[in-house]
């Protein structure tokens, strides 16, 4: 059983005479063996869909259509997937094969493709289907409740629930998943499915806060992989890395770093060292070993490096209790205040007064505030910080008991674990979070997100639609994504909140391809000209446009990071004031690519005031040996040193670029990489803006 339980093929039966599935399948198999291009994967994928239309084989058509989900879920065309997604489960109906073994593999291959494309509610709804398909009443081909297919769905229904941030649902499709396979197997010790399950649960707990169950569910999975001699297994290399995350989020760096370590010997025994799988695992194993020293240099001593335990990996050295704590960051949380106020006097008061429509009341705390973006620290308390959360209803509800339950939520306590409200012995609130603008309170749910986006929900994904994306800034859907939602029994916020994570490809590929432009034109070709500009002729105004050169440069590598790493998984980039700080936040993280760009940002504005406006007449801060950008003139070594950090970042995108076939050209003017870009957006309107 694969741990991510994503089958590609519905396994249909056709006849023998009409499409033969098993020559279509393995000439599949081969092209992806031999790396082809994915315009010729493509290509032969809608010829043989065209060819079982002709043929009228509606069985080897849904084979195909589960294979393009697949194949446009690889190469992030969600678009395309959904379209496909769309088109076999119209097949399955039209076939009448609901229930079947096919049509619950093309159920579970769909909500994968939703998944993927961020539509994590559908997702949802569809894994459930396929769950129900296998075990309820009406299934043509029940599972027996110890098959490891009903494991693999549960997995699958936890990864749709973690998505969506609900972790002890996660848990309970994963503790689930864990019964039935110890249950069906001979030796759960040594069960390598078992072990997949365990390294599944740790990165859940991990997310959850629960370090201790974390680790305790990495050891066993490490364990059983040792035990019954997988190391050379391809999932063992995945546990290694579920168990690298748990230690490291844990503080526990010595075990990370064996860990990967051994992850990163696996991987280069098995596929070499000139992959993606490598260079992902090599820059996670870089970042522990950073942190670890980050420790060592704060004076923090980390237990003994070299006891271990019975699975071979060193035991924790997590930063003792005793390890000062930061003096900026206050007892708790924006978001956690808003969960204790909610869960201690909001739930109450709704539970009390309103039980017969709680199961229509979506809560959380979402929006404009440092807090929402989890960027809240002491400073945070001089306005607008205190005991507050959202309460949002549908249109209809608002009109039949929103002023009353506005009325009850102002009634709340004045005063919460020593915080006070609007007054009292909290902070007055600014006018900006009064009125239309307020931060907090109930609202209707289309109204609250058009109050931040401009939109009721996100705007189409394909046509005319999809331009409307580019109305809005990325600060705008920051704003209406950020945060944590604390329930939503309906799921009609959650869904209006996944359509604006899922921004469409094409939308994205658009606005890469606009970074591309801006970094070319105000670092590649700017930033050097207004330098030499103003040491020639001493105008200011250049040196101010050199400068405001470098702020435009930084970000749009910013948002260019985000965008790379796509919304559905990144976020977005918020505004101005947290743009630094959401990038470092994302560059820490496991995996993220283009995370060296944070680092050279930071440097390029540590040195932009003495670039830009040091005096040109003082001839020890000037140099002339070499020109900046094609423009040999009199300039600073720290103006020379930005363009070379800039340099540095423009390669980097390029590299990123080829990585992700987005560009077969090598050209390091980014500008010159936009006709790459745009001839992967299919949508005409979006390529010609």
């Amino acid at each position: 059983m694969a741990t991510n339980g994503e089958p590609d093929t519905a396994d249909a039966q056709s006849p023998s005479n009409a499409f033969d599935v098993r020559e279509f399948l393995a000439h599949l198999d081969d092209l992806f063996a031999s790396k082809t291009a994915s315009p010729r994967v493509e290509a032969f994928l809608n010829d043989a869909l065209a060819r079982t239309r002709t043929l009228g084989d509606h069985g080897a058509e849904l084979t195909v259509l589960n294979e393009i989900m697949g194949f446009y879920r690889s190469q992030s065309q969600h678009a395309k997937g959904i379209d496909a997604t769309q088109q076999a489960l119209d097949l399955v109906r039209a076939m009448g094969i609901e229930g079947s073994e096919a049509a619950t593999t093309t159920l579970i291959n769909a909500a994968t493709e939703y998944r993927a494309a961020g539509s994590y509610e559908t997702a949802l709804q569809l894994y459930q289907e396929a769950l129900d398909a296998s075990t309820g009443s009406d299934a043509s081909h029940p599972l027996d409740p110890h098959d490891r297919k009903l494991a693999a769905l549960h997995n699958n229904l936890s990864i749709a629930y973690s998505d969506l941030d609900r972790f002890d649902d996660a848990q309970k499709e994963l503790d689930t998943a864990l019964s039935i396979l110890i249950a069906a197997s001979p030796d759960p010790s040594t069960d390598i499915d078992v072990g997949s399950t365990h390294a599944n649960l740790a990165l859940v707990c991990t997310r959850s806060g629960q370090e201790d169950e974390a680790a305790a569910h990495a050891d066993a999975a490490l364990k059983i992989f040792s035990s019954g001699h997988h190391e050379d297994a391809s999932h063992f290399s995945s546990a290694l890395a579920a168990a690298g995350e748990t230690f490291f989020l844990a503080g526990r760096y010595t075990e990370s770093i064996a860990v990967y370590e051994r992850a990163l010997d696996l991987i280069t025994r098995s596929y070499g060292t000139d992959n993606d799988y490598y260079k992902i695992t090599a820059e996670n194993l870089a970042a522990v070993r950073h942190a670890k020293q980050q420790t060592v240099e704060n004076s923090f001593t980390p237990n003994d490096p070299d006891t271990t335990e019975d699975n071979g990996i060193p035991t924790s050295d997590a930063i003792p209790a005793s390890a000062p704590a930061s003096t900026t960051r206050p007892g708790i949380t924006g978001l956690e205040l808003a969960r204790r106020f909610w869960e201690e006097c909001g739930l109450p008061m709704i539970t009390e007064k309103y039980s017969s429509v709680r199961g229509r009341i979506a809560a959380g705390l979402v929006g404009h505030g440092s807090e929402c973006y989890g960027f809240d620290d002491a400073f945070s308390r001089d306005h607008d910080f205190a005991p507050r959360f959202c309460l949002w209803l549908t249109p209809e509800d608002y009109e039949d008991f929103g002023e009353q339950l506005q009325r009850d939520y102002d009634a709340l306590p004045g005063e919460f674990m020593g915080f006070g409200r609007a007054g009292g012995h909290g902070p007055q609130r600014t006018p900006r979070s009064q009125g239309s603008n307020k931060r907090d309170g109930v609202f209707t749910i289309p109204g609250f997100y058009e109050s931040i986006t401009g939109f009721t929900e996100a705007p189409g994904d394909t046509g005319p639609e999809a331009v409307q994306w580019l109305i809005a800034d990325e600060a705008s859907f920051a704003a209406a994504t950020n945060g944590a939602i604390f329930a939503d029994p309906m799921g009609e916020f959650s869904r209006i909140r996944a359509g604006f994570k899922a921004m469409p490809d094409d939308v994205r590929l658009s606005l890469i391809s606009r970074r591309l432009g801006m970094l070319s034109q105000a670092g590649q070709y700017n930033f050097p000209r207004m330098i030499a500009r103003s040491s020639l002729d001493g105008d200011a105004g250049a040196r101010a446009a050199a400068w405001r050169s470098l702020n435009e440069f930084a970000h749009s590598a910013a948002s260019l990071v985000f965008l790379v790493n796509s919304p559905s998984a990144a976020g977005y980039l918020p505004y101005y004031k947290w743009e630094m700080a959401a990038l470092v936040r994302l560059s820490s993280r496991m995996a993220t690519r283009l995370a060296d760009v944070a680092g050279l940002l930071e440097h390029i504005m540590m040195l932009s005031s003495q670039a830009c406006f040091a005096d040109s007449s003082n001839t020890s801060a000037t140099v002339s040996t070499r020109d900046i950008g094609g423009y040999d003139a009199p300039h600073s070594p720290a103006a020379d040193a930005i363009y070379e950090d800039i340099t540095r970042i423009c390669d980097l995108v390029v590299r990123d670029l080829r990585a992700e076939n987005l560009t077969t050209s090598s050209e390091t003017f980014l500008e010159w990489q936009r006709p790459y870009v745009e001839e992967t957006i299919t949508n005409q309107q979006l390529k010609s803006l």
